[in-house]
Formats: structure tokens, sequence, C-alpha cells
């Protein structure tokens, strides 16, 4: 008789126990990644708050060149000084001088207002630049007078002719630095002025 050998079966696995390995794993990973979400969150807050950041300076300095490039940047701001009026019977006055200019790209508005103990004049102007050509308007508002305005020039420095009915007037403007000089020759009872400004 021959005995057939006992074979030992091999003990099935516990399935529960590896289902609880699984879950625990699949717990852990989770809590990896709740965790991460904070962190995540932060990260993409910093990032946003840096392309703003860079956006708004961006915006800053592209206005800030717009500013630069206006043929009128270095005249803009408030000025003052002193000077001399030449009127038509040969006499001078001196005078003390306001100017403000307010350049915006290619235009420019301005003001210049003088006087003296009998003599005074308030010029007011728009000015526009294409190229080297400036064209615009002007009023003298204590007289109520107004005209055109046509010159050439850049950088604050100017040549101009202001026209209108029964006047004409030449206006020098000469700017350096936080100084400028404005002369005007006129062919009617105003003669002329010399003028010096800073700010």
């Amino acid at each position: 008789m021959v005995h057939m050998p006992t074979v030992n079966s091999t003990a099935t696995p516990d399935r529960g126990s590896g289902m609880e390995h699984l879950q625990a794993y699949r717990a852990a990973g989770d809590g990896k990644h709740r965790a991460n979400k904070p962190i995540e969150a932060r990260a993409r807050s910093r990032r946003l708050l840096i392309a703003a950041a860079v956006l708004f300076a961006a915006g800053i300095a592209g206005t800030e060149s717009k500013a630069q490039s206006s043929p009128f940047a270095p005249m803009a701001g408030s000025w003052s000084g002193a000077g001399t009026v030449a009127l038509d019977d040969g006499s001078t006055e001196r005078i003390r001088c306001r100017a403000k200019y307010a350049p915006i790209g290619p235009t420019m508005e301005l003001s210049l207002t003088c006087a003296s103990d009998a003599y005074k004049f308030n010029f007011a102007a728009s000015l526009k630049a294409e190229g080297s050509a400036i064209s615009g308007s002007w009023s003298e508002i204590s007289r109520n007078i107004s005209g055109s305005l046509q010159g050439r020039g850049a950088g604050g420095n100017f040549e101009l002719v202001a026209a209108a009915a029964g006047f004409n007037a030449n206006i020098s403007l000469k700017t350096s630095g936080n100084k400028q000089n404005v002369a005007i020759r006129a062919d009617s009872q105003f003669r002329g002025a010399n003028i010096s400004l800073s700010k």
C-alpha cells in the first residue's frame, strides 16, 4: 500500500487585515492632501499678489513715461519771478509774475499772470504739439481779447506768435532746469516784457 504524502494547505490571508492596511494608507494620503491645501492656497495668493504688484508698477511706469515724452514736460508745474514790461509811451514797469504749466501728452494748458502797481495782464493758452510744430489758442482775460498761436519748439523751448485782430506778439520761452526766461514783443500799447521765472 502506497501512502500519499500529506500536503499542508497554505493558510488563507486575513482579508480583514489587508483592508485595514489599505484604508489606513488611503487615510494617510487624504490627510497629507488636506494638509497641503492651506499651503497651496497661500502660495497661490502670494503669486496673485506678486502679479498685481507687477501690473501696478508697470502702469505707473507707463504713466511716467507718457508724461516724460511730452515736449512740454520740462515746464510742468508752478513758477514765479519778476521782470519788466515796456509800454507804448516809453515807460517801463517792474512786474511780479506767476506761471502755471499743465502738460498732458502732446498738449498743455498754461497761464501767466503779471502785475505792477499800475499794470496787469492775465495770459492763458492751450497748446498742442505735432512734432516740433505748435498750434493753439490764447486769451488775455483782463482785456477780453483772444486769438491763435502758432510756432515751433520742443523740450521746454518755444518760439510762438500770438495773433488777434489788431494785435500780434512774438513770445519766446526758454527753459533750463528750474529756470525759465519769457520774452514778449508786441505791436500795441503793450510793447513787450522780459520775465525771469523759477520753480
